[in-house]
């Protein structure tokens, strides 16, 4: 996992709660530091961990912080990746072009990275299908960062995104409406 993925989670876990609960949480997952560098690939077991531990601390099932997570994601991933978005692009453009313009610079620059590879299919004008596939079994973060999206494009009262398939699998199926 990118560090700057683990770093967005301490911030979110400070947001959330306070600095001491990020130590607590650290020291609970059986990690040595409190401490991630940005630009380093840390192994996805310690994110698994930390992830694992904050649901257990918190009584909130891992999939549900993971969505929570990946709504707070949003604004951070849309500054850093600002120079990747066209103007006039809304929720369901950006979700069509993530693959190629954001995951694609992150492949491209910075080595050693594995975001998750998005199939995203045009069902209708206002309809999307994405299929997201790692080996994390993430898909509740990818389910938050699409609400994320729609929420960043104010647009979060016109678009519905569903997972049809379950969240932990290595594939997952999610509908994405727009009313």
């Amino acid at each position: 996992m990118h560090g700057s993925i683990i770093n967005l989670l301490k911030r979110f876990v400070q947001v959330h709660y306070d600095h001491s609960t990020w130590l607590r949480l650290v020291e609970l997952s059986g990690l040595s530091s409190a401490d991630f560098e940005m630009m380093r690939v840390y192994p996805d077991e310690q994110m698994f961990a930390l992830v694992g531990q904050a649901a257990e601390m918190t009584g909130i099932p891992a999939a549900e912080l993971q969505e929570k997570f990946g709504e707070f994601l949003v604004p951070d991933l849309m500054l850093v990746y600002k120079r990747y978005v066209q103007p006039g692009w809304d929720t369901l453009a950006m979700i069509e072009h993530t693959e190629e313009a954001m995951h694609g610079a992150v492949r491209r620059d910075l080595p050693g990275t594995r975001p998750p590879a998005l199939h995203v299919t045009r069902r209708s004008e206002n309809e999307l299908e994405v299929r997201y596939e790692s080996e994390r079994r993430m898909g509740a973060l990818a389910v938050g960062i699409i609400r994320g999206l729609a929420t960043y494009f104010d647009e979060a009262d016109q678009i519905e995104v569903q997972a049809t398939t379950r969240e932990d699998g290595q594939q997952v199926t999610i509908q994405v409406r727009r009313h």
